[in-house]
């Protein structure tokens, strides 16, 4: 006896309602669906279904066998496709969520190295603002979080670490020539800040530098205050504030001297950038070979944030 189409045919038994239907779907004849049902029957030595010429009903053993061999099959499957995915060429549709176009500026410059490799991958970016999350909707989610990822991922989700930096204090050269160029962290207090947070009630927010062996907390007003850090990073390049963002957020303005980096010798509290799937189970190898890339490019000495 062939066990394991027994026991397929007994869960499609249960699930098309039938032996005739199951008999349809499995692609087989229903006297052959009813000899792997016998089979398993006398292999187990208990009667499974009970049937009548109106309907079928499983006996308590059968309802407790049935559990069993749903959770069987679906680790089989599981296997199956972990397997496929190791074998098969990575192909059609990505789905990237981004928190910055900033971010998928700088992560289009490792695309060229992925076609080369999977030719017949294509990504999708969209940039989804602050909010952490990596559903259905994605097969990856890039996220901003600090030494934990961000709070509201769902518990099946797979998160990777894919780079850990400071933040770096930036402003536009227009703004610097308006306000000047502050020497310490405690200057901050008299410029124009551009923050993640609104503040309190007042409209104060604490601010945390380090540095020069020390750490300094101030206390500052936000000037424009915006989760998005797109938005944090426009009002920056538009001469409105002083901005603490992570380095990968703005290599390129600083490059172009589009901003100009202030307090060079002082950092904000860290940054991750984090890779998310939302669930281990069944993941197509193109999301699997994209995540891997994702940590090989990271992890490169160019690439920390």
């Amino acid at each position: 006896m062939d066990r394991l189409t027994s026991m397929r045919a007994f869960a499609k038994v249960i699930d098309e309602g039938g032996f005739a239907a199951a008999a349809r779907a499995m692609d087989v004849s229903a006297a052959a669906v009813t000899r792997l049902i016998a089979d398993l029957e006398n292999h187990l030595k208990v009667r499974l279904i009970h049937r009548s010429t109106r309907r079928l009903a499983l006996t308590d053993t059968g309802q407790g066998y049935l559990e069993r061999v749903r959770s069987i099959l679906q680790q089989l499957e599981e296997a199956e496709a972990q397997v496929d995915a190791a074998v098969r060429q990575p192909q059609g549709e990505l789905k990237i969520r981004l928190p910055a176009a900033t971010l998928a500026r700088q992560l289009t410059q490792h695309l060229p190295l992925l076609r080369r490799q999977f030719p017949e991958l294509s990504l999708s970016f969209t940039v989804a603002g602050s909010e952490s999350t990596a559903d259905a909707g994605w097969d990856v989610a890039l996220l901003l979080g600090g030494d934990a990822p961000p709070p509201g991922l769902d518990n099946e989700a797979v998160v990777r670490a894919l780079a850990r930096g400071a933040g770096l204090l930036c402003a536009s050269p227009a703004y610097v020539e308006r306000l000047g160029m502050p020497r310490h962290p405690s200057e901050l207090a008299q410029h124009q800040c551009l923050l993640a947070a609104p503040g309190d009630a007042a409209g104060r927010v604490r601010w945390a530098l380090q540095g020069q062996g020390e750490t300094v907390e101030l206390e500052t007003s936000a000037a424009f205050s915006s989760a998005h850090p797109d938005t944090l990073y426009a009002a920056a390049l538009g001469g409105l504030g002083v901005v603490g963002l992570p380095a990968v957020l703005l290599e390129d303005a600083l490059a172009e001297g589009a901003l100009v980096q202030l307090l060079p010798q002082w950092r904000t509290p860290t940054f991750t950038l984090y890779a998310a799937m939302p669930s281990r189970k069944f993941v197509p190898s193109r999301t699997r070979a994209f995540m891997n890339f994702l940590v090989e490019a990271y992890t490169a000495p160019a690439s920390a944030m």
